[in-house]
């Protein structure tokens, strides 16, 4: 069985439970470790609409490697942790993924192995972007953010998108979803200010280290703003 990539995001109301969840952000470290059958976990904060450098207290994510299917069912369906956050959160959502392509390093390595059973009838694709800025360019590269962003507000085709991080301002990532390639691409390339931005990345530097992964969404559990956002799968 191939390696699949799960991403789980947690949305919390009251606010000791929104400090229960940023507590988690240093103390599940121990017992996620111990997970079997995964081979990588990220505990991720969230920032404000969208791509925000401001966090947004009341959304993590957790994304996670599994050597296969199985292995992430089993965590989903009988582990203590994922009873705790249950417990804890008014909302939860976890899609499964199958590696498409990537490019680049995440703390050095590249943590995704492409996946060999891509369905073909299935056109969504999602994608995550993630970057280390280089301190000094910190000030320059969330300068430049909203304009890059902006034609996301109105994004034909978008289905689904987050701005997520291990550490504020300075390891960031998108997470995004589109109904097929061609709409992905359609941002990506064709709208004026991503593709200012493409080259704002190239001529300044700005980034320490980046990946740019694309996943293929295959299965989709549980609601985000009370629906469930890829229903179809």
């Amino acid at each position: 069985m191939s390696e699949v990539v799960t991403l789980t995001f947690f949305k919390y109301e009251t606010l000791s439970n929104k400090i229960w969840a940023f507590l988690m952000m240093q103390f599940m470290h121990k017992r996620l470790k111990k997970i079997e059958g995964q081979s990588l976990y990220k505990l991720l904060g969230s920032g404000k609409n969208g791509f925000s450098p401001l966090p947004d207290w009341g959304v993590y994510a957790l994304l996670q490697v599994w050597k296969n299917e199985e292995a992430a069912n089993t965590f989903f369906t009988t582990s203590t942790i994922i009873k705790s956050y249950k417990e804890k959160s008014c909302e939860i959502w976890s899609v499964f993924l199958k590696t498409i392509s990537t490019k680049g390093t995440w703390s050095g390595v590249n943590p995704f192995k492409r996946n060999l059973n891509i369905e073909r009838t299935n056109s969504f694709i999602a994608v995550i972007t993630r970057a280390t800025i280089k301190t000094k360019m910190l000030y320059k590269f969330w300068k430049y953010v909203p304009i890059s962003q902006h034609p996301l507000s109105n994004c034909k085709g978008l289905l689904f998108t987050k701005g997520i991080g291990e550490v504020p301002f300075k390891n960031m990532a998108t997470f995004s979803i589109w109904e097929n390639k061609e709409a992905l691409i359609s941002f990506a390339y064709k709208t004026k200010e991503h593709n200012e931005a493409i080259k704002k990345t190239k001529k300044l530097d700005w980034y320490k280290e980046e990946m740019f992964c694309r996943f293929q969404p295959y299965k989709s559990i549980g609601t985000w703003n009370n629906k469930n956002p890829l229903f179809e799968l």
